[in-house]
């Protein structure tokens, strides 16, 4: 089958050419991004056999590839949707001829080793082929029951975390150079002992304690925000002492706390008919994950791949008192054929 060979620059020689064939048809130049090396990379480029003849099922050929026609259309498709007029025989010939412009690029840039080098290359085919993983799983609309023990299952996710309104009181141990009334620990000690008899938390404070740098909000916090100002140790404290009542002096970072809680709120557990869009998404998302997570496995499992493991503090290598600069390697391959 004859082929036309048309000219890709816009040399003076071909300039009126390309206007007459491209005026008010800007978008043509930009089918690339609609049809990249995705096309390449999942399959919707076939390699025929050795027959000069297209498949029945073939808009073209490019060397020793194939455009699909259902690939052409939907392109088609999509170009046509974006015009007001019905579009014409030429333009229809123009769009195959930016598919197979792209595939000639396509397949140089793979000739040059570009998909193993170009990080942004690299990035564009992970991306999408993570999306064809993830939209097959998708694909699976789960059902109502599935979503509504997705939501049970997981209820705690869901649900709103309870608040805590807390008071915090430090004793710096950076300050006990400055004072003459005992260290941090000392003066924690006291402060808990008045504290415990009743006295009044703000007198205590301003005897004995020393300036928060951010001092816990006067209201309802989640725990998030609250380990956000007072760390994980105090949380944890917090969390299980009864309401009103002040901890025994608290160890942390740079100092001593104590801490109570004023008033606590009990987690929220949303009605499940007020989320079910949102557990419905969040099932989506975790079978995408999943199956993610088995296609590269299953990967792993066809592929030799062999780690420097002396790269990592404490590798097998090191404490077998291998000498510097070994090559520590581990062979993780697995043998497919055998486990068939």
């Amino acid at each position: 089958m004859a082929s036309r060979r048309r000219p890709l620059s816009n040399s003076p020689r071909n300039e009126g050419k390309s206007r007459n064939d491209h005026t008010g048809s800007p978008w043509l130049l930009f089918l690339g991004a609609a049809i990249g090396l995705s096309l390449a990379a999942f399959g919707l480029l076939e390699t025929p056999g050795g027959s000069q003849s297209l498949p029945g099922d073939a808009a073209a050929r490019v060397g020793e590839r194939t455009i699909r026609r259902i690939d052409y259309e939907r392109v088609l498709a999509g170009v046509e949707g974006d015009r007001r007029n019905p579009i014409d025989e030429a333009t229809r010939r123009r769009v195959l001829d930016r598919m197979i412009d792209e595939e000639l690029l396509v397949q140089r840039a793979l000739e040059l080793g570009l998909a193993a080098v170009d990080r942004r290359v690299r990035g564009e085919l992970t991306s999408g082929l993570i999306d064809s993983i993830v939209g097959e799983a998708d694909a699976n609309q789960p059902s109502d029951s599935e979503v509504a023990s997705h939501f049970e299952d997981n209820i705690d996710f869901f649900s709103r975390t309870g608040r805590l309104h807390a008071q915090t009181l430090l004793f710096s141990t950076r300050r006990d150079a400055q004072r003459g009334d005992g260290t941090a620990e000392e003066r924690a000690a006291a402060a808990a002992r008045r504290l415990h008899s009743g006295e009044e938390a703000g007198q205590v404070e301003k005897q004995l304690a020393d300036p928060q740098i951010s001092p816990l909000p006067d209201g309802m916090l989640p725990p998030t925000k609250i380990r956000d100002y007072v760390g994980p140790v105090i949380l944890k404290a917090l969390e299980a002492l009864p309401q009103g009542e002040w901890s025994e002096p608290i160890q942390s970072g740079s100092g001593y706390y104590l801490a109570r809680v004023i008033r606590r709120e009990p987690r929220v557990v949303p009605n499940f008919d007020e989320v079910a869009g949102l557990v419905r998404q969040d099932l989506k998302r975790r079978r995408g994950d999943g199956a993610l997570r088995r296609y590269l496995d299953d990967l792993r499992s066809q592929k030799s791949v062999v780690i420097d493991d002396g790269m990592f503090a404490g590798s097998v290598g090191a404490e077998a008192g291998a000498g510097a600069g070994a090559d520590v390697r581990v062979d993780v391959s697995v043998d497919v054929e055998g486990s068939r």
